[in-house]
């Protein structure tokens, strides 16, 4: 079973993504996750996800959007790390990426099912990391990191962005 990181391998402002994800196997906390927020955001209408909850504050199909570009990316980063390729890697910036998906235009059903997607081929890259790339470290964004950290960091970001959409979004 992976091993929750330690703090000298990621960036300590993961740390709030890191402590949303529960004790126990994260593929299975991944796989949990993924069939909860698929039922959560299935339940929602297409009215809904087009709603912001305050101005200047994304949709809930730009918070899909978000979640799906990140993981993509932090998938992206995992990759390349737990290959021990030591290549510095660009942050993005998750506005610009938020603005340009246009994710507003599209249905939210439509994003549900590229949702899944992008998880399931999370999932399939986890399952298929060998046991000693997890402590591989590279940089990304300027700043190291581990492979296991990056496994982390996925599953807490989408923890986070499914409790905004709770609390702010369907109360």
């Amino acid at each position: 079973m992976l091993k929750r990181p330690e703090e000298n391998e990621y960036p300590s402002y993961y740390e709030s993504y890191l402590n949303l994800v529960p004790e126990g196997n994260l593929l299975e906390i991944l796989e949990h996750q993924f069939t909860d927020t698929v039922n959560l955001l299935s339940g929602l209408t297409e009215e809904q996800g087009n709603i912001a909850y305050a101005s200047g504050k994304w949709t809930v199909k730009e918070v899909v959007g978000h979640v799906m570009d990140t993981e993509r990316i932090m998938s992206y980063r995992l990759l390349r790390i737990s290959r021990g390729d030591k290549t510095a890697l660009a942050g993005f910036s998750e506005e610009l990426y938020a603005v340009e998906g246009d994710f507003s235009e599209r249905p939210l059903s439509e994003l549900v099912v590229e949702l899944q997607t992008v998880r399931k081929s999370t999932l399939s890259l986890l399952g298929g990391i060998p046991e000693h790339a997890w402590l591989r470290s590279g940089t990304a964004n300027e700043l190291p990191i581990t492979a296991r950290a990056i496994a982390y960091i996925i599953a807490g970001h989408g923890i986070h962005h499914v409790n905004i959409i709770k609390e702010k979004y369907i109360g």
